[in-house]
């Protein structure tokens, strides 16, 4: 069976729903890995299980979806320009239909690099959602003794204004951009770029090449010819997107870290604020040594396997294909 050569448009779909699909699954996971990587000094959660239990318990089944529909929303075009552009640049480095290593690596470069367009406001976003929850556990409740502590005799005309505290209000995304919006303008939208920039990039460096070479691996050519092969089984494809995905993402953690501190805007009682990526890195190694770098490795490990796995299982069953049938 020749390798099946799947059309942009087809691919673009593709992306999307395994987009949304990998988002729904995982999300949960993506936001204890976020709460992890913000801790500094009071430590709220001891694990991702910890995390989701704590969050269930204290926000509902549904707070471990804060941020998910920011997510939802803009990761269908981020898959499309990251695809898109991947292809491109394959397209543009290869020579008689062979590409070499250092091209895979620099279309892979190419394509995190047009990616950040639409991921650091996707990030910067989720990111001040998913840690709402965080920041609000750290607030002291006040006591039965404090809160049965003598003051002022209560007046008898009306109730005293301080006597039912209202919860905070919940942030939302809508909320979050238009302030952004009018006291920072788009920049502000944009904050921690660079650092996203930093993450995105070696990832994709990683991730593409080492899949390729991964999903070529074993499969033996069509008939004989060896300028024909045959298409990799759906267990090997699978394995490779779980494998180089969780490789990329456990080798980006450290970027990854300072890109979460430096695009949280609400920071707990005495929580380091950053003036940029060397002063985040300088003072995360200085208070809290090398192992705060690895904070939440294991929870994106857990997030991208499943989600390059799930867009292999896409990519196998052609999505894509099948809606373009559809619509033609």
């Amino acid at each position: 069976m020749a390798e099946k050569k799947v059309s942009l448009p087809a691919k673009l779909i593709n992306g999307g729903v395994a987009g949304l699909v990998g988002v729904t699954c995982v999300f949960p996971i993506d936001l204890a890995k976020t709460r992890l990587q913000n801790q500094q000094g009071v430590q709220v959660y001891k694990g991702m299980l910890d995390c989701l239990a704590k969050t269930v318990r204290s926000e509902g089944y549904f707070g471990c979806y804060r941020g998910a529909a920011v997510n939802l929303t803009l990761v269908t075009p981020e898959k499309a320009i990251k695809l898109a552009a991947n292809d491109v640049f394959r397209q543009k480095l290869s020579k008689d239909g062979h590409l070499p290593l250092w091209g895979e690596v620099l279309a892979g470069c190419g394509a995190g690099t047009c990616q950040v367009v639409v991921t650091t406001p996707m990030e910067m976003l989720k990111i001040q959602l998913q840690d709402a929850g965080r920041l609000a556990a750290q607030r002291p409740v006040p006591t039965p003794a404090q809160a049965a502590a003598p003051g002022p005799a209560p007046s008898l005309v009306a109730p005293p204004p301080q006597a039912r505290p209202t919860p905070p209000r919940r942030p939302s995304a809508t909320g979050i951009t238009v302030e952004l919006l009018r006291t920072r303008g788009l920049a502000g939208l944009y904050r921690g770029a660079g650092a996203t920039l930093m993450r995105d990039v070696p990832f994709s460096m990683i991730y593409f090449p080492l899949f390729a070479n991964l999903n070529a691996l074993g499969r033996e050519t069509a008939g004989g010819q060896g300028d024909v092969q045959a298409q990799a089984p759906f267990w090997q494809s699978f394995l490779a997107g779980c494998t180089a995905g969780s490789v990329a993402a456990v080798a980006v953690t450290p970027l990854d870290v300072i890109k979460t501190r430096l695009q949280t805007l609400q920071k707990g009682e005495g929580e380091d604020t950053y003036r940029g990526i060397i002063d985040c890195t300088r003072r995360i190694m200085t208070r809290e040594g090398p192992s705060a770098f690895l904070k939440g490795a294991t929870c994106r490990a857990l997030v991208i396997a499943p989600l390059f796995g799930i867009a292999q299982g896409v990519y196998f069953l052609g999505v894509g294909e099948m809606m373009l049938d559809l619509l033609g």
